[in-house]
């Protein structure tokens, strides 16, 4: 971001330019403001990819103080917009990997209830559900769930985020408890994670399962 003064802020870019006389490549950063497109020369760079020419301006605006971070609004309990857009972009049920397993796990010809309590009268929900044979999945966001490999821990407010944290993980071990004394299956699966595989192992654990309930009544 750039700011503007007077708390406004514009949305900054970089253009890379090859003069094609000297082969030079140049950068330029761009923002927008009431209608016209200011820029700034960053100077000349010569990475061997556009990906590392754009790391190089970028750094190179960071580095002259020409962008800044937008503020976060009053409301919000986030520790940066990095952590905000993280948190807005983690709905509570139809997400990307959710939808995404749910499709595989329709293609295999499997049904199923979505965001469903599994017990009633107890407010824990599973994301897909297979009643008759008690099977629950539940798809974890990485930052509420506190994903081992992509969890970064908050700047600020870092003990309030950490205790949200650890409270979701032992209520999803609460769950997992009451969920096999009722002699549920319980699986659990990363946002991360392939959804192709994740379908693959809940398809193998029906299979399991229901051969195992043909075996007891036979």
């Amino acid at each position: 971001m750039v700011a503007l003064g007077d708390g406004q802020f514009a949305r900054a870019s970089v253009s890379l330019r090859l003069y094609k006389r000297t082969r030079r490549i140049r950068a330029v950063l761009r923002w927008s403001d009431a209608g016209k497109s200011p820029e700034i020369y960053l100077g000349e760079v010569s990475g061997s990819t556009r990906q590392a020419n754009l790391r190089v301006a970028w750094q190179r605006a960071w580095d002259r103080g020409l962008l800044t971070e937008e503020p976060l609004p009053p409301e919000s309990r986030a520790s940066s917009r990095e952590v905000r857009a993280v948190m807005r972009a983690n709905r509570s049920k139809d997400t990307k990997p959710e939808l995404a397993l749910r499709s595989l796990l329709h293609a295999k010809g499997l049904r199923y209830r979505v965001d469903a309590s599994p017990l009633q009268g107890i407010r824990r929900r599973a994301d897909v559900v297979f009643p008759r044979d008690k099977l629950a999945v539940f798809v974890d966001g990485c930052f509420w769930h506190g994903c081992p490999l992509h969890l970064r821990p908050a700047k600020t407010n870092a003990a309030t985020w950490a205790a949200k944290i650890e409270e979701n993980q032992a209520r999803d071990a609460h769950t997992n408890e009451l969920l096999r004394a009722a002699d549920w299956t319980v699986i659990r699966v990363w946002e991360h994670e392939d959804p192709a595989v994740a379908a693959e192992m809940v398809s193998k654990t029906l299979s399991r399962l229901r051969g195992r309930g043909q075996a007891s009544g036979s």
